[in-house]
């Protein structure tokens, strides 16, 4: 075998996977798919605290890179429901979210990795850090508005149905 045969041999791989693609790692989202459940407690100015019980549908596409997510918590005051769409680019998130029961929406930025989340979100009178870490089937999300609200922490833990 000549060495022209053997460079081609060699090459061949690194063309082919230029070509074809390699596949890409799974985006930040691809952990969050399909249907949780759980509970946790909501925290008020006023010092009192309540139980909460959550269902969130994460609905996941793009190789884990396109979000679509509907969240709602209630407890015996308190109730909140949350949609939203977040796209990930390089670790980068952006988005946006709308609250139906307060008729409140706004955008969404922040940082992605495969297990954890931390974002702002942001409306006209309204904002809060949200934080999200998920390990297999266990989710903890907490959310900490700042501003005028009567809430100071949400603090739920979901687990996947």
């Amino acid at each position: 075998m000549n060495r022209t045969w053997i460079g081609a041999a060699l090459a061949l791989p690194l063309l082919l996977g230029t070509v074809i693609g390699t596949p890409a790692a799974p985006g930040p989202f691809a952990g969050l798919a399909g249907a949780w459940s759980g509970d946790g407690n909501v925290s008020m100015v006023n010092g009192m605290r309540e139980s909460l019980r959550c269902r969130a549908n994460y609905d996941v596409a793009g190789d884990g890179n396109t979000l679509r997510l509907q969240l709602q918590c209630a407890s015996d005051s308190y109730k909140f429901m949350l949609s939203g769409e977040a796209v990930a680019r390089g670790g980068e998130i952006s988005g946006a979210w709308s609250e139906s029961s307060r008729n409140a929406s706004g955008t969404l930025e922040g940082r992605a990795t495969r297990d954890r989340i931390e974002a702002v979100a942001r409306g006209a009178n309204f904002s809060a850090s949200l934080a999200l870490s998920t390990r297999g089937k266990r989710q903890s999300v907490t959310i900490e508005p700042q501003g005028a609200t009567e809430v100071t922490a949400v603090s739920v833990t979901l687990n996947r149905r």
